[in-house]
Order: structure tokens, then sequence, then C-alpha cells
């Protein structure tokens, strides 16, 4: 296959991360053979707020009114941004869009407005809403398992003051860190979980969209589709990732996710790409 008939993968991050959580991975799939781009969404990256009261010795009132860039970010600004990047992407070949966990409420946005941009979507342990608002999920038996209020042992400050979440990710509070590993890394070291947590940015939005953004038929559906299952994830249980597979088959019958595994917890995946470099490696050699 000639370089210029490979597929660029386009990766979207989660919830407080940003492009940087992906270098191994794309270091990775470089070594394979491959391009990607790493999207930092608005408000993430070098775009993220990182307040001097965020800093040691830390400043917890500060930390708690400080104005963050993200205020007002909303997801259709989030899937703005990303239509761009993937129409500059789609003039170099075929495009593979990957999300990771909230990422894929992006995705599946992008999907809706624009699936001529995109030859295949890859969601990695993410969410693709079909039947239900994506803050309605927490509220059903697949997700009973997850410990909705651990981001809450290190909030700071008030979301609907601020408009916006803040986690305060360098609380040295044993409870908070343990709950946050449990959730996102239980799988890693000890030095492998700080070293991810010290990627994460304080700050998210809080507009995940509505009814509207949901998977659609007619768009979304049209676009090939892989699922990578994460099977020790904590932060989306495997009953939820098999959940969102199934209603997302359901709505496209014609066009079931192609559907793959791998082990480990939320982030591990990231922590040790090669597998899944491995899994996207075999997606782009299919197109």
């Amino acid at each position: 296959m000639s370089s210029q008939a490979r597929p660029t993968f386009v990766l979207v991050h989660g919830a407080f991360a940003n492009s940087f959580s992906f270098a191994p991975l794309q270091a990775e799939l470089g070594l394979l053979g491959h391009r990607s781009v790493a999207v930092d969404l608005p408000g993430h990256g070098f775009g993220a707020t990182y307040t001097h009261a965020y800093q040691a010795p830390q400043d917890p009132e500060g930390l708690a009114t400080a104005p963050g860039s993200i205020k007002g970010v909303t997801l259709a600004d989030n899937a703005a941004h990303l239509i761009g990047i993937l129409e500059r992407a789609k003039r170099n070949g075929p495009v593979i869009l990957l999300a990771h966990s909230r990422g894929g409420i992006t995705a599946t946005a992008a999907a809706n407005a624009r699936p001529d941009l995109i030859d295949r979507i890859v969601y990695v342990s993410a969410w693709c809403p079909v039947a239900l608002d994506v803050n309605d999920y927490y509220a059903e038996p697949e997700m009973a398992t997850v410990d909705a209020a651990s981001l809450g042992l290190a909030m700071a400050g008030n979301p609907a003051e601020l408009g916006l979440l803040r986690v305060n990710f360098r609380t040295a509070d044993p409870a908070a860190l343990a709950a946050f590993r449990a959730a996102f890394l239980a799988d890693g070291t000890d030095e492998e979980f700080l070293t991810f947590l010290n990627t994460f940015q304080p700050d998210e939005n809080l507009d995940v969209g509505t009814s509207a953004d949901r998977a659609q038929a007619a768009t979304w559906g049209r676009v090939p589709k892989t699922f990578v299952r994460l099977a020790d994830d904590a932060s989306m249980p495997l009953a939820m990732q098999d959940r969102l597979i199934r209603e997302g088959n359901e709505l496209t019958p014609d066009n079931p996710y192609d559907v793959r595994t791998l082990g480990g917890s939320h982030l591990k995946w990231l922590v040790d790409p090669a597998p899944a470099a491995r899994v996207l490696g075999e997606l782009a050699e299919s197109h």
C-alpha cells in the first residue's frame, strides 16, 4: 500500500485529557508506518487553564474561583473543531476517527454532521449515545459499579458558578488518589498512575449534548464502525460497553460494529499502547 493511500488516524481524547496522552500510541503507530493526528478539543492542551492557585503550595480558595478558558465551550464547538481537522485530514486520503471515553460524544456528533469525512469510526470504551442521553446512562444498572462520586472527592469550586467542571488532580488526599487509581488505572504501577494523572488538566466543559446529539442512523449509521472493548475498565464497565454496542447494532443492523477486545483498565491501553496499535494497524490495512 502506498503511503498516500494509507489512512490518517484522528485521535480524540476523553474528559480532562488532551492530545498529550496519545504520544506513546502515536509512536507505536508511526513505527508501524501509520500517520496520526492527536486532537486537542477547545479549552484543552495548550488552550487549557492552569492557574497559579493550582501550583504548589496550592491556594484552595483561588482554585475554586479562578475563571477557566473552557467555560461556555459546547459540544457543538467541539464537533465543529473536530470537523475542521477531519476536513484537512481527508485531503490526504482515508480517515479513521478514534475516540476514547467522553471523546466519543464529540466523534458521534461529527459523524452525525459529516459522515463523508470519516471512513471508519473507532470507539475505545467510548460513549456513543443511542437510546439515552449520556448523563442518563449513569442511572442505568450497567453503571451500578461505577463510583460516580470519586471525582467529587477532589472537586474544586461550584460548577454552576464556574461554568465548568474543575477537579484538583494535584491533590494529596489519599482517598481521592485511591479513587482515581481504581477508576482509571488499577492495573498500572504507582509511577504510571501518577504520571498519567499529571497529564490531566483540571477543567472540563459541562455540555454533553442532548437527544439531538445521539447517533443518527441516516448519517452516523453510514460510517463503518469498530468498538474496542476494554475488558477491565472500571469507568465504563463491560456491561455498559456491550449495551452501547447492542444499541448501535439495533440502530443500524446492516452496519454492525466490528468488535475487538483489549485487556486492561480505562487508561492501560494508552500506557501500554502496542496491543492497541496492532489492532488499529489491522483496521488501517482493511482500508
